[in-house]
């Protein structure tokens, strides 16, 4: 609720209390007086009345007796009042504790969220630092959390969500904090002996693998894993709770980078670490903008006749911050921040365009993140760009990585089938390094086979990798699948791989990636382009070989 409303809201409950505490102060008087008035008029009404009832004297006088009648009325109604007041005032306790227990416990698992943390951490530092005792924050994060809601139901992550919580309270020590303060993380708070933390790595330890059990739901089991990171506070620290929370949370962040499932301890160098990540998902978000994210084309050839045959497009980021940024650091950042899927059709947009004026016989490729793999519109928005792009659907391949196979192999077999329909092709890349299996493979109707750059690079000293390459290449030709090899980056290495067998290939042998423009001033040398390019502004005008038409 924004601040204004909530002032105005609390003001009109605190003018309703006044007006009810008015009236109840009128009736509470009217009834101390009708008490009063009784005592008084009581005192010479009733011995009246006792003496005429027993024939001694006369009556009361009338307007006494009514003025008796009318206190004793009086006296009923402040009495109903009072009983009416003790009902409110209960009612009222009620309410307040079911306004605070809305506002500090979360509905959903029943811990304590956000809002409270804070506050009953700081009484919990306060008491053990009184006790001399270290305190410690332990930040967890659902893994992939994101993955159990899109693949299985959002049910599925509120069930796994509240038995994550069941299972981290029964294992928690009496008398520790224990907050949902997001989607799918948690923090708990606890005092321990500031000579023995290894307390702390045990508990974290045993809560990490609880949390990793699969839980049942439906007919299945929904499984996870937690990443935890966690902050001290000793006695006598400066620490508030907001602070040990923050460094938790930064090294939660920690634990997720070097690969999930497991804990980690807060250090100061961390924080720095943290606030580059900040700035680099800020420039991220402002390069999207600004179209700061550029394709750059490496060569394919075939091996045997040493043609070229098309190009891998590859991302970098031109950052007028970080400079010119590989994808190795930024895509991950985008994948985590959710922005990889419009920079990727940003950059297919980009290079589906610059393709246009290529030979019809050259070939795109271009990568496709596992997580483009979850949006079960990719294959519709990829076709849309081609038709905007008026590029021919046969002259782009899509690489899809092995890795991507394990989750989700239901949905890529769903994109290649949509894809293939339209005339697209679909390579695995990556392969060997992956999950998959040989009846998955045969399952799932690839175009082509891309030999993993590990497995090049060291096929001179390792007779291992000619093992897996020739299995791969006998894997291929069983399948009827061409195979591409990265990574050739000599004469040496590429004389080897001639030797094993037939294929195209790419690496730094043959170039590195380049620009849009220096690609096109290359392919117009080569005859390759279907119309010359013009002149870049910042070079001199020059005469460029004839291309050959369409």
């Amino acid at each position: 609720m924004p601040h204004d409303a909530a002032t105005e809201r609390e003001a009109r409950i605190g003018d309703a209390h006044a007006k009810r505490a008015g009236k109840d102060i009128v009736a509470l008087g009217i009834a101390l007086a009708a008490i009063l008035m009784f005592v008084g008029t009581g005192g010479s009404v009733l011995p009246r009345v006792i003496r005429a009832l027993a024939g001694e004297g006369l009556g009361p006088d009338r307007l006494l007796t009514s003025a008796l009648f009318l206190n004793i009325a009086l006296i009923i109604f402040g009495w109903r009042r009072y009983r009416e007041l003790t009902g409110e005032v209960a009612e009222r306790r009620r309410a307040e504790e079911q306004a605070r227990h809305l506002a500090e416990i979360d509905p959903l698992t029943g811990c304590l969220n956000r809002r409270a943390i804070g506050p009953e951490a700081d009484c919990l530092i306060a008491g053990a630092n009184a006790r001399g005792e270290a305190v410690a924050a332990i930040m967890f994060d659902l893994d992939k959390f994101k993955q159990v809601n899109d693949v299985k139901s959002h049910a599925a992550g509120d069930a796994l969500l509240v038995e994550s919580a069941r299972r981290l309270q029964a294992r928690l020590p009496e008398g520790t904090l224990l907050a949902r303060i997001g989607g799918d993380e948690f923090v708990c708070v606890l005092s321990f002996d500031p000579d023995q933390p290894g307390q702390i790595d045990r508990l974290a330890e045993t809560l990490i693998g609880e949390v990793a059990r699969p839980v049942p739901f439906k007919d299945g089991e929904v499984e996870t894993t937690i990443s935890a990171g966690i902050a001290r506070r000793n006695p006598g620290g400066s620490e508030d709770a907001q602070t040990l929370l923050h460094h938790a949370d930064i090294a939660m962040y920690h634990a997720k980078k070097q690969g999930r499932n497991r804990q980690c301890w807060f250090e100061p160098a961390m924080e720095s670490e943290l606030r580059f990540r900040s700035e680099l998902e800020e420039g991220i978000r402002r390069g999207l903008t600004q179209g700061e994210f550029v394709p750059y084309y490496q060569k394919q050839i075939d091996l045997d006749s040493g043609e070229l045959v098309g190009f891998e497009m590859l991302a970098r980021w031109n950052s007028p911050v970080f400079g010119m940024v590989s994808p190795e650091i930024f895509v991950p950042v985008a994948e985590e921040i959710g922005v990889i899927a419009p920079l990727s059709e940003q950059l297919i947009r980009q290079a589906l365009s610059d393709a246009r004026s290529w030979n019809p016989g050259l070939t795109l490729s271009v990568n496709i993140s596992p997580l483009q793999l979850r949006d079960p519109w990719f294959a519709q928005k990829l076709l849309k760009l081609l038709v905007e792009a008026n590029f021919p659907p046969n002259r782009l391949e899509i690489e899809v990585t092995e890795s991507c196979l394990h989750d989700n192999i239901g949905l890529v077999r769903s994109l290649i089938t949509s894809l293939q329909n339209q005339g697209v092709k679909v390579s695995l890349d990556d392969f060997g390094t992956g999950y998959s299996s040989l009846s998955q493979l045969r399952s799932l109707p690839f175009d082509r086979i891309k030999i993993d750059r590990s497995f090049v690079a060291t096929v001179l000293e390792s007779q291992e990798s000619q093992t897996i390459i020739q299995s791969i290449i006998s894997l291929g030709t069983g399948l009827g699948l061409p195979i591409t090899a990265e990574g050739i980056e000599s004469e040496e290495v590429l004389a080897k791989m001639r030797e094993l067998g037939k294929f195209s290939g790419q690496g730094y042998y043959y170039g590195h990636p380049d620009t849009a423009e220096n690609t096109e001033v290359e392919l117009a040398q080569l005859d390759l382009l279907l119309e010359a390019p013009q002149p870049r502004r910042d070079e001199p005008d020059e005469q460029l070989p004839a291309a050959r038409s369409a």
